[in-house]
């Protein structure tokens, strides 16, 4: 008698097959779920940024509102512990980030994070946006809020004033 030692061919591409179905149903799930968890993140980073921005103007009643994401932020010095207008505490090194002055941004969670200030001394209004790195792979929705504190979106480009308030 012939005595079999391991499997077949045909049992092991049964397995790798069955692997590869599963593969194939799991994936999709597995980023849409990313997708999700990167626009609540990014949903909560704007309304971080709103609190922050009223903490600020509370403090700083001479500067108004920030004008960019690093004056909320640490400040492009590393280890600072004290606040002060130009850098406030307010947000962490990842949200404040030293690159977001003016109207450059600061990415966290698949989302790129960047303050419009108004004009005039103090500033009085600002808008924040909450931008997808990649439409269609770290989020689908545009996200925007300003002083207001309302967090509006859009599905296909840049969240406005006009478009839908989350509820």
């Amino acid at each position: 008698m012939d005595k079999q030692d391991g499997f077949s061919l045909i049992e092991l591409l049964i397995v790798v097959g069955i692997i590869l179905i599963i593969a194939a149903i799991a994936i999709p799930n597995f980023l849409r779920s990313r997708m999700a968890a990167n626009e609540a993140s990014a949903v909560g980073s704007l309304h971080n940024i709103d609190t922050a921005q009223v903490a600020y103007a509370s403090t700083y009643p001479a500067q108004g509102f920030a004008a960019d994401l690093n004056t909320l932020g640490p400040g492009s010095v590393p280890g600072n512990n004290s606040s002060s207008s130009s850098n406030a505490l307010l947000l962490d090194g990842i949200l404040g980030c030293p690159a977001g002055v003016g109207t450059a941004s600061c990415l966290k969670g698949g989302y790129q994070f960047s303050i419009v200030a108004g004009t005039g001394s103090p500033i009085n209004t600002y808008t924040s946006f909450g931008n997808p790195k990649v439409l269609g792979q770290t989020g689908n929705r545009y996200f925007r809020s300003d002083n207001s504190g309302v967090i509006r979106y859009n599905s296909t480009s840049i969240a406005t004033s006009a478009d839908a308030s989350l509820q």
